[in-house]
């Protein structure tokens, strides 16, 4: 893989989300609609994490999210960030701060 400068990294605004909402598109087996405070903001992400986790279990979890992407339509949905996770051979694995903070704190 390519080497980055700090300063591409720079440029990415990732932020602690908390998941408000999650349902399941229907159309596809591995695809949610997640509503995901920012702190000074609501957002709606699309997430290809359907597989691995249910929605309900979702509610309340806080996870790491880029959100100066640029929106994608997504099955119809405009999705606004994106929700970091692992690949692993059981699905992806998303990535959760250790310890709860406030929505729309800055990581770096």
């Amino acid at each position: 893989m390519e080497k980055i400068k700090l300063e591409e990294f720079e440029k990415l605004d990732l932020v602690i989300g908390e998941i408000k909402e999650a349902t399941k598109l229907q159309g596809s087996d591995k695809l949610l609609k997640l509503i995901v405070d920012l702190g000074q903001e609501t957002r709606t992400i699309v997430a290809g994490i359907g597989k691995k986790y249910k929605p309900l279990n979702l509610i309340g979890k806080q996870v790491v999210v880029i959100s100066n992407l640029e929106s994608k339509k997504i099955m119809g949905i405009e999705s606004e960030g994106m929700i970091l996770a692992a690949d692993s051979p059981d699905g992806p694995i998303i990535i959760v701060p250790h310890k709860k903070t406030l929505p729309g704190t800055k990581i770096r």
